[in-house]
């Protein structure tokens, strides 16, 4: 996985965790009392939702993304398959010998 994607990986689910403490947060100060705080909290409700509905959308055009990746992969190596182990060949033998050099 490259680095962006790592990367984004971790926002997504670090995200994830803001929002789950940030509901669990809204749930334990339900019972409070006021005309401010229940503004507030209808507030939070809104953002934390919008949030969410973010996240799912992220989520999909990641997934979505890679599985286009995996089609023209799949594709490329139909259509060139002597190219494709010639690569795979060339890279195992750039790893080999970095690794044996070690």
């Amino acid at each position: 996985m490259s680095n962006p994607e790592v990367h984004k990986q971790r926002l997504v689910s670090d995200l994830q965790a803001v929002v789950a403490e940030a509901e669990a947060l809204l749930k334990a100060t339900a019972g409070q009392a006021g005309e401010g705080a229940d503004e507030v909290r209808q507030r939070i409700k809104a953002s934390l939702e919008r949030a969410r509905r973010n996240l799912v959308d992220i989520e999909e055009a990641a997934l979505e993304k890679a599985k286009a990746a995996g089609r023209a992969t799949d594709a490329y190596v139909h259509e060139n398959p002597w190219q494709s182990i010639g690569v795979a060949a060339g890279v195992g033998l750039l790893l080999g010998l970095l690794i044996g050099r070690r």
